[in-house]
């Protein structure tokens, strides 16, 4: 029986990235191996957002502004927000990852803050149900955090911030579910070894573990996506964590 036999199934899934060293990587595999059809849209660079008439499931990828950003970016990154409310309004799930589920938490009523601390490197995070999110060990690479809406069921945490969330029937997740070595290669070389070094953090080592995590890294990416799946086919909430994020 397929994984997504009792929840959503995702038809054709739109993947949002930002930057073109980005891949949605082991998150796609999940959804393709469920039978999905994955197109991914380079955003701004591509022109506007696509339309959502047909699609089954968007996954929002990690971007370098925040979400709060004033500068250059703010004009996509609020054509973005709003993109995300009318998927909301229009019935279609959102998976959102590091950015995207702070895109996600600022279209659904939340906040967006910077986190107290810069999270970069492997980390382990503390799931309410460790079945349906894992606790990692998950790539992290931010400065900020959600504050997610009062609606919200929280997922999972750690010492720094909120690390999953749902809403209806939307999952954002804090961590990068998706990275595989050569992505987080990629983003080393591209600008991230500064703010892996600024974090404490070995550039070489961050990769050297990405490698030695990808065959534990896609089964962990593989039950998140079906997470999301179930998610997306009920309405029903679970207990939040005990210790409600502040507002």
């Amino acid at each position: 029986m397929s994984q997504a036999a009792n929840g959503h199934r995702p038809g054709r899934v739109v993947v949002i990235r930002h930057h073109a060293e980005d891949s949605p990587g082991f998150v796609a595999e999940a959804f393709t191996a469920l039978g999905a059809r994955v197109t991914t849209h380079l955003f701004p660079g591509d022109g506007p957002l696509p339309g959502l008439d047909g699609a089954g499931h968007v996954v929002v990828l990690g971007a370098i502004p925040s979400v709060y950003d004033d500068g250059e970016p703010s004009a996509w990154i609020a054509a973005e927000v709003e993109w995300l409310r009318e998927a909301d309004a229009a019935g279609v799930p959102v998976l959102g990852i590091c950015f995207g589920a702070q895109a996600l938490c600022a279209a659904l009523g939340g906040r967006v803050i910077p986190a107290p601390r810069k999270e970069i490197g492997w980390r382990m995070i503390e799931p309410a149900d460790p079945e349906a999110i894992p606790p990692g060990p998950w790539l992290q690479f931010h400065g900020d955090q959600c504050l997610p809406p009062r609606q919200a069921v929280i997922l999972a945490r750690n010492e720094v911030c909120v690390q999953a969330y749902s809403i209806g029937p939307h999952l954002g997740v804090q961590f990068h579910p998706e990275v595989d070595g050569q992505q987080l290669a990629l983003w080393i070389a591209s600008g991230g070894r500064e703010e892996a070094v600024r974090a404490g953090q070995d550039p070489d080592e961050l990769v050297a573990q990405a490698y030695a995590q990808e065959p534990a890294a896609r089964e962990r990416a593989g039950r998140l996506v079906a997470t999301a799946l179930r998610i997306a086919g009920r309405r029903q909430v679970t207990p939040r964590l005990a210790g409600e994020p502040a507002r």
